[in-house]
């Protein structure tokens, strides 16, 4: 079964006549869902974006923490065990090249749950793997999404 998502850019310059001749543009952008809130973006305050806006990586960092979540919530359900809690604090490491490319090179992910019942932490604990298998965005990634569970 495939599924199909949209979302429109919309970008436009905003030099006036004396910066018409920068090697810099704005990068701050507006992107569209139907049906959904404008998300204003723009580049990472390092690559002279908008600090105040998300970011690209921002958005990569954030779906792979939320589809994880997911994916573990749908597993965890599966297999008996009630979440009670859960959160995160992720990282992502990106590197970038002296050619101006780059890459991310890993995610790690840090999630903290609380279950209902303790004698099932192991089994928790465990779930994260098969979270991982299931999770449509790391299944998409082409490099490694790591994992320092905490379980009680």
């Amino acid at each position: 079964m495939k599924h199909l998502f949209k979302a429109a850019l919309n970008w436009t310059s905003t030099k006036n006549q004396e910066e018409a001749t920068s090697k810099f543009y704005s990068k701050s952008h507006k992107i569209t869902i139907e049906g959904k809130p404008v998300l204003n973006v723009s580049a990472a305050k390092a690559f002279k974006g908008d600090p105040e806006l998300y970011n690209p990586e921002d958005l990569l960092l954030s779906s792979l923490v939320s589809c994880h979540m997911m994916s573990y919530l749908y597993v965890c359900s599966q297999n008996g065990i009630e979440v009670m809690e859960y959160s995160d604090n992720a990282q992502a490491t990106l590197e970038v090249y002296a050619d101006g490319s780059g890459r991310f090179t890993e995610v790690r992910l840090n999630p903290k749950v609380k279950i209902s019942n303790p004698d099932k932490i192991e089994l928790a604990n465990e779930l994260h793997k098969e979270a991982n298998r299931l999770c449509f965005i790391a299944n998409s990634c082409n490099f490694p999404v790591l994992h320092e569970v905490s379980c009680e």
